[in-house]
């Protein structure tokens, strides 16, 4: 893969304004691998945008510089665009009508098994812990100095999507890297306090709520909870503050797969954490969703939570070994 981070940053040095592009629904390694590319463009004075398709992005992440720079609509000129930890081109955006210039070239990074290579240049590789690290990749191959703030975010981005450097792809190269982008300014006692030790009251309000809702199935193999707009409401939560609870709950020894339904507008979305060797993305893919072994999502196309719940759980019964 040497040639390709080579390749795409020779194209990188060409692009006269470069489109950056992170997925819907964003979590901290799209937005942080999109950051940590930013700085480095800066450094280089090569002008860019930021773009993500989301009105309101997750709070917990405000700490970062250039976070308040990030763009929800597409510029008028870009001779570039660099997707982010996007496994598909549908990813992208939440409206159907939305696009961009498809006759553009794109250069494709990402970490996801079900990424189809959909690039003029892919630096594609599933077995990487996070996307975070293969943009620490293009960089540090390309001789790229890395900031203080293209640290941070890279460490970030690393931390959040190894769940602590605790997922099966996290390794000694890992480890390497970080100790890398701690060297270039990363401080992680600064970081952990603007990240982990930095929660809102409305979190701990919403949480006791989605736990209430847990429910075991299959000798407690599976296990289920859910979040209601309504809940959200009540506690002046943000979506993303639910996310513990879904953490909470695959700590629960007996337990190989948790599944979090969360209420849309017209569909129930779903996502899937696996453990023991529960392979949850293979769950995701038959929903049209996709992931990783340990963390996967997808939609249902319903807008009732109980049937919902029913479909994803008759599949797993049927379908998947436990």
């Amino acid at each position: 893969m040497i040639e390709d981070y080579k390749k795409a940053w020779a194209r990188i040095k060409e692009a006269k304004y470069i489109l950056i592009i992170t997925h819907i629904n964003p979590d901290p390694d799209t937005l942080t691998s999109a950051l940590a590319l930013s700085s480095a463009l800066e450094l280089n004075k090569i002008k860019h945008k930021i773009y993500n398709n989301n009105k309101k992005l997750p709070s917990n992440l405000k700490f970062l510089k250039n976070y308040n720079k990030i763009v929800d609509k597409i510029p008028d000129f870009y001779d570039l665009i660099i997707s982010v930890d996007c496994g598909d081109k549908y990813r992208f955006f939440r409206e159907p009508n939305d696009k961009y210039d498809d006759s553009i070239d794109l250069i494709n990074i990402d970490h996801h098994i079900s990424n189809n290579n959909f690039g003029n240049i892919n630096i594609v590789d599933p077995e990487s812990a996070s996307t975070a690290e293969l943009v620490y990749d293009l960089l540090d191959i390309n001789g790229v100095k890395l900031t203080k703030d293209c640290a941070e975010a890279l460490y970030v981005g690393i931390y959040t999507d190894t769940l602590a450097f605790t997922t099966n792809r996290t390794n000694n190269r890992t480890f390497q890297k970080i100790g890398h982008i701690v060297e270039s300014g990363a401080n992680p006692d600064y970081i952990s306090t603007h990240l982990v030790y930095n929660e809102s009251l409305a979190k701990y309000r919403l949480i006791p709520k989605i736990l209430d809702s847990l429910e075991l199935h299959m000798e407690g193999r599976v296990a289920t909870i859910e979040l209601k707009n309504e809940w959200i409401k009540s506690t002046g939560a943000d979506m993303d503050d639910a996310e513990d609870a879904l953490n909470m709950v695959t700590q629960i020894g007996i337990v190989d797969i948790v599944v979090f339904l969360r209420e849309g507008s017209t569909k129930i979305r779903v996502s899937l954490r696996g453990k023991n060797g529960a392979d949850v993305s293979k769950i995701a893919k038959d929903f049209e969703g996709g992931g990783h072994i340990r963390a996967a999502g997808c939609v249902i196309n319903s807008k009732d939570m109980n049937e919902a719940k029913k479909i994803i759980l008759d599949y797993i019964g049927d379908s998947y070994e436990l």
